[in-house]
C-alpha cells in the first residue's frame, strides 16, 4: 500500500475517535427519547473540558416540562429558579465542596413532568468554571455547543400519577457517583473506542497484505 494512502487512513481513523470523544465531552440530558404526558426521571451529565473545576450548572427547563423534584447530590446545593407566577423555570447547582475536577463527570437528576404533545425538549445549559469561564451549551445540533435534546413521543402516561417511579425509574438509570460514575462512563465510551481499534487493525491488515 502507497505510504500516503497508509497515513491518510490513519488520520481519518484518528479523526473519528477525535469526533466521538468531544460528542461525549458535552453537556448532555438523559433520556434521549421519552413519552408524552408520563413523568420522566431526567440525568443531566457533566463532563469537564478544561483543567479547572466545574463549581456550578444551571438548566432550564424546555416549555411545557413541569419540575418540583430533584435529587440532591453529596457536595452541591441546588436552588430553583422561578418566573414571576411562581413556576420552577430551571435548576442551579453549586458546589459546596470543591466542584468536578478535570477529567471527572458528575450527574445530577430530576422528575419532571412531560407535555402531552409530540415534539423535542431543547435543554439549555450553562457550564460554570472556578475561573469564572461560563459555557453555554445553548445551541443548535451542528453548533461548537450544542444544547441537549430529548424527543418527545406519543406514550401512555399520564404525568400526576406514578409520581416519578415505575416506568420512569425503570427505563432510566440512578445518576452515577463514585467508583459507579466511573463505571458508567467506560461502558459508554468503549463501543467508541472499539470501534475505533477494529478501524486500525483493519488498515493494518489491508497494509501488510499490501507489503
Amino acid at each position: 500500500m502507497n505510504m500516503k494512502k497508509w497515513m491518510s487512513s490513519v488520520l481519518v481513523a484518528g479523526a473519528v475517535l477525535t469526533l466521538a470523544t468531544a460528542a461525549q465531552a458535552h453537556v448532555n440530558v438523559y433520556p434521549k427519547e421519552t413519552t408524552t404526558g408520563s413523568y420522566e426521571k431526567y440525568t443531566v451529565r457533566v463532563p469537564v473540558e478544561k483543567d479547572v473545576n466545574t463549581v456550578k450548572v444551571k438548566l432550564e427547563f424546555p416549555a411545557g416540562v413541569k419540575v418540583n423534584t430533584v435529587q440532591p447530590v453529596p457536595g452541591w446545593s441546588y436552588e430553583f429558579e422561578k418566573d414571576k407566577d411562581g413556576v420552577n423555570t430551571a435548576l442551579v447547582w453549586t458546589a459546596t465542596n470543591g466542584g468536578i475536577k478535570a477529567h471527572e463527570f458528575m450527574e445530577f437528576a430530576f422528575v419532571g413532568a412531560n407535555p402531552k404533545e409530540e415534539g423535542t425538549l431543547a435543554w439549555k445549559a450553562y457550564q460554570t468554571y472556578a475561573d469564572g469561564e461560563v459555557v453555554e451549551w445553548t445551541g443548535d445540533k451542528d453548533a461548537k455547543t450544542p444544547a441537549s435534546v430529548t424527543t418527545v413521543k406519543a406514550g401512555v402516561g399520564e404525568a400526576g400519577h406514578d409520581h416519578g417511579h415505575g416506568a420512569a425509574e425503570a427505563t432510566t438509570p440512578a445518576p452515577a457517583t463514585g467508583q459507579a460514575a466511573a463505571s458508567a462512563g467506560t461502558s459508554n465510551t468503549l463501543p467508541l473506542v472499539l470501534s475505533g481499534l477494529a478501524l486500525l487493525l483493519s488498515i493494518v491488515g489491508l497494509f501488510r497484505k499490501k507489503a
